[in-house]
């Protein structure tokens, strides 16, 4: 598969010899026909279709053959099976198995019917001997690679999947002066706030891109669970209060050598201790929150991050001016 071909229609690449079982089947009549009429490629899921031919459900092969052979087959399908519009590209296609990290989809047409099938072959021949899950993993990392070159090749389409994102740092960058004007009374109380609101947000939008470029790595080869995203987030959290008591420590001690203001110096340390542990927490949340909603957190991860850091480190720290300084 080369660059040029990820603009044809899924259906100039598919495969016709995908297996199809019967929806009223049993797993003992679904492999017997399978048996009289093998495929002529490798089976890597089974198919459940009604009378009409449209896609019921999916079986995968473990299943089938670890069932008794009397269960029928609607009652081990997974439901609702994932399929690929006849109408999509080979780069839409590929979108699909970075998202749902399945090895196979089947192609349907308008009226739900499977009319073709498409596997990880499609993009690569290294698949054929993989059993090991590192290996699955590489072969999933290699079909993103060649999803985001493709992407970045064409401009247009990059813009297209970009802009939209970064309306997220428009919106936080307002939000951020109408929290400024908000706070204006503490701000021209005590000017010296303002010289520090450069470094109290360079240091959380640091530690929220760390967290997000760490959280990405993780994610290459895993579907992101809610049990381990709160273990992850326990981990980042005391990681991310480390570094922002140490951070703020630093910069508080400056102000405090540099002014003499004890209340405008624990103002920096309090609003970078908390703005750099929210960061760390936003950094890791947010990649895994848009996989679980399918969307590419390599390109949506990072505007969403900062502008949500951007917000809460500032009313972190000008909510504290408020109450110190009041």
């Amino acid at each position: 598969m080369t660059e040029a071909n990820l603009n044809d229609p899924v259906t100039r690449h598919m495969r016709r010899d995908f297996c199809r079982i019967r929806l009223g089947q049993t797993v003992a009549q679904a492999l017997d026909s399978v048996r009289q009429n093998p495929p002529e490629g490798r089976i890597v899921y089974f198919y459940a279709t009604d009378d009409e031919g449209r896609l019921q459900g999916v079986l995968p092969t473990r299943r089938l053959l670890l069932n008794p052979p009397e269960t029928p087959i609607e009652d081990i399908l997974v439901r609702p099976a994932i399929a690929i519009p006849h109408s999509a590209t080979v780069l839409d296609a590929c979108e699909f198995f970075t998202l749902h990290r399945l090895l196979a989809f089947p192609v349907v047409d308008d009226e739900k019917r499977i009319i073709g099938l498409v596997d990880v072959d499609l993009y690569t021949e290294e698949m054929r001997d993989l059993e090991e899950r590192e290996e699955k993993d590489d072969l999933f990392q290699l079909i993103g690679v060649h999803l985001t070159a493709a992407q970045q090749s064409n401009p247009v389409r990059a813009f297209t999947q970009r802009f939209p994102w970064l309306l997220t740092n428009v919106a936080g960058g307002i939000g951020a002066a109408f929290l400024s004007g908000i706070f204006q009374t503490e701000l021209r109380k005590v000017v010296a706030l303002a010289l520090f609101i450069p470094v109290v947000l360079a240091l959380a939008e640091s530690v929220s891109i760390q967290s997000v470029s760490l959280a990405l790595q993780t994610l290459h080869g895993q579907r992101p669970r809610w049990r381990t995203l709160l273990s992850r987030l326990g981990r980042e959290a005391a990681t991310g209060t480390m570094l922002g008591l140490a951070c703020g420590l630093v910069v508080g001690s400056v102000a405090l050598t540099w002014l003499g203001q004890g209340k405008v110096a624990l103002c920096v340390l309090g609003g970078i201790a908390g703005g750099v542990s929210a960061a760390a927490l936003i950094g890791v949340a947010i990649p895994n929150l848009l996989r679980m909603l399918r969307r590419d957190p390599q390109v949506a991860a990072g505007p969403v991050a900062l502008a949500s850091t951007d917000m809460v480190t500032l009313l972190l720290y000008f909510g504290l001016a408020r109450w110190l300084l009041a």
